[in-house]
């Protein structure tokens, strides 16, 4: 991969990451965010980034913090917008950012949740569109999932699939663009299950996250389900769920439990309550493991 040049919209948690990713694998980045202070501190952010990861500390040189968004862009290879979710505003920034790209520019959101599709509809050259969805922290969790719609041309995914595995990513193709993509449609099943567990009380919320630690989540990183179903057999696993499939949570809205914490105003961290209670010293000790987890499995 020739060196490009990358523009980010969005300096926050996912923007400055992806931002850092970029510049480290040595293109120049340009970035822009609407927010003053965010935009001010940005450079700040990826440096104790990279001092903490023990990465070059040089690579903050190669990203430039823009005020407008149209000079942010306007000499860009690959643009990606790391906005809130919110449609409208992505849709109102594609289309600033549109009119100010170059016609070549490959562009990409950042969303976790919203169809690619929905987002670039509006768009004059919708075949340079294309979602990447990563994963926080940007610079420790691999995966980017790079998200095709009926309009993105084959190359446009294949530069965007081969800027993401040369700067260190694993890029996964999502050929199809529905809601949640990948990652997000497998994890929320398990949620769903894990919720219904608990809510018919099976066993308490601590429970259900001890065992998935202590049993199958200590292969998942190297044994994925598909594969685990085929070293087992498929008529093994298709015995299994002849008995088991039935009898899991299959409805296709939220569950009542979780409404009704969220009525309750129990929205974990933030309230001190969800699921569990969480006192603010218990919160920083798991945050703290998940990242010191990440960090050893770079």
């Amino acid at each position: 991969m020739t060196k490009s040049t990358i523009a980010v919209i969005g300096a926050g948690l996912m923007g400055h990451g992806i931002a850092q990713v970029f510049a480290l694998a040595g293109h120049d980045v340009t970035i822009t965010d609407p927010q003053a202070t965010s935009l001010a501190t940005v450079k700040e952010r990826i440096s104790a980034n990279l001092a903490d990861l023990g990465d070059d500390p040089q690579a903050v040189d190669r990203v430039t913090p823009v005020a407008a968004l149209a000079d942010c862009v306007k000499a860009a290879d690959f643009i990606v917008e790391a906005a809130p979710e919110n449609l409208e505003l992505k849709r109102r920034i594609f289309a600033e950012i549109e009119a100010a790209a170059r016609p070549e520019a490959v562009l990409a959101s950042n969303t976790s949740v919203i169809q690619i599709t929905a987002i670039m509809q509006g768009l004059k050259r919708r075949e340079r569109a294309v979602g990447t969805h990563w994963w926080n922290p940007p610079f420790l969790v691999p995966l980017v999932e790079v998200i095709g719609t009926e309009w993105t041309s084959a190359e446009t995914i294949d530069f965007t699939m081969a800027l993401h595995k040369a700067a260190g990513k694993t890029p996964a193709h999502v050929k199809k663009d529905v809601p949640g993509f990948i990652g997000n449609r497998l994890q929320h099943a398990l949620w769903r299950e894990a919720i219904s567990l608990v809510e018919n009380g099976i066993c308490d919320a601590e429970t259900v996250d001890t065992v998935i630690k202590a049993a199958f989540g200590r292969r998942l990183a190297v044994l994925g389900p598909l594969e685990n179903a085929d070293l087992v057999g498929t008529d093994l696993t298709l015995a299994i769920h002849q008995n088991v499939l039935p009898a899991i949570d299959g409805r296709p809205g939220p569950s009542p439990y979780l409404e009704k914490l969220v009525a309750e105003g129990k929205l974990g961290f933030k309230s001190g309550e969800g699921f569990r209670k969480w006192p603010s010293e218990q919160q920083a000790a798991l945050r703290s493991a998940v990242v010191q987890h990440l960090k050893k499995s770079r």
